[in-house]
């Protein structure tokens, strides 16, 4: 059997696939919810996980599943960014992975089972980096390539971070760098170079465990992943969340060395491009601001970086920290401001060179 390109096989990589933002408010609009005592009701619907507290724990539940199509072709690599990516959603809440569930979908009659294997062992490397233990899964004859994990994890009750708990003056800081959507784009395009690809990789396999830990010895008072809806679209539910408005400086945000060339020339997911026009709805471009970079903003990151809403005070210092886990690239790009007008035309987001 001739194996095709993992990438050859889907119809977008990554955290590009999720349905678009705009599309996910209207199917989630009017459904009942049902109140279960044990809901923390401080995450919203548009927060990175869920959080439970059983009667009498003394630590409360982070729970999240992510399921994502291949972003590389390596199988093994693949299933290793999918697991760091799903692990990503408790971290983003202050918590820590303690045991998955795995799931991998595979079509069949194009891949042979080796390549399922390789994906399920990726999984499981990435989830043994995170002493997170896979302790079950489910498995699917699928028409496209796809894995991921459900995550049951832990936190503590008094250090849950939310959307709704930024703060108005908090300084925006920004773990890794943006541009993987687009190098979805040029792996599936035959576009991107090896050197690209390494450092996009070795990225999206970093675990954002470090940059948690760093978030809460700063005090963050609240954080997300940046994944499927860019930086505009999560900071975009950040501020909703809040009330609160935002500021943020293009020319600090830190980009995969390489991609601002190929959004330039237009290599851009559709996801990301959908990103950007929800984003716009809310955010404010001064001018000088171009298209590539404002692509950039809301391209959709595959086991991006976290987002941390930390006390202005302690900014310099998360970035100095965050560099010595191994956030090379973590940046300060920005700050929460108060009220819900933070630019022009009375948009929550601004968006400045």
């Amino acid at each position: 059997m001739s194996i095709p390109r993992l990438t050859s096989l889907v119809q977008g990589g990554g955290c590009a696939r999720k349905l678009p933002a705009e599309s996910l408010v209207q199917v989630l609009r009017g459904i009942p919810s049902f109140a279960h005592p044990w809901t923390d009701a401080r995450p919203g619907p548009f927060d990175d996980a869920a959080v439970v507290q059983p009667e009498g724990a003394a630590r409360s539940m982070v729970l999240t599943i992510d399921i994502v199509t291949p972003i590389v072709d390596d199988p093994r690599v693949f299933g290793a960014i999918a697991a760091t990516n799903a692990m990503s959603d408790v971290w983003a809440m202050g918590g820590r992975p303690e045991v998955a569930l795995a799931f991998a979908g595979v079509p069949t009659d194009k891949l042979p089972l080796e390549v399922l294997r390789e994906m399920m062992v990726g999984l499981q490397e990435a989830c043994a980096r995170a002493r997170c233990g896979i302790v079950g899964g489910h498995t699917l004859a699928d028409a496209e390539p796809k894995c991921g994990l459900a995550v049951v994890g832990s936190v503590d009750p008094a250090q849950v971070w939310s959307h709704r708990s930024a703060q108005a003056g908090d300084a925006l800081i920004l773990t890794k760098a943006l541009g993987t959507g687009i190098v979805s784009q040029a792996i599936r395009a035959e576009r991107a170079d090896e050197g690209l690809v390494a450092r996009a990789t070795a990225q999206m396999l970093m675990l954002n465990e470090g940059a948690c830990e760093v978030g809460l010895s700063v005090g963050a008072h609240s954080c997300t992943d940046v994944t499927g809806f860019g930086l505009l679209g999560h900071l975009r539910n950040v501020v909703e969340a809040s009330g609160l408005g935002a500021t943020i400086h293009a020319g600090e945000v830190p980009l995969l060395e390489g991609v601002l060339a190929l959004a330039e020339e237009g290599l851009v997911p559709g996801g990301s491009k959908r990103n950007l026009a929800y984003a716009s709805e809310v955010t404010g471009f001064e001018e000088g601001v171009g298209g590539a970079v404002r692509a950039l903003l809301a391209d959709a990151q595959t086991s991006g970086g976290l987002l941390l809403c930390v006390p202005e005070a302690r900014a310099e210092e998360a970035v100095r920290q965050l560099r010595g886990v191994g956030c090379e690239r973590a940046a300060w790009i920005g700050r929460l401001t108060a009220g819900d007008a933070a630019g022009e035309g009375g948009k929550r987001i601004e968006v400045r060179r």
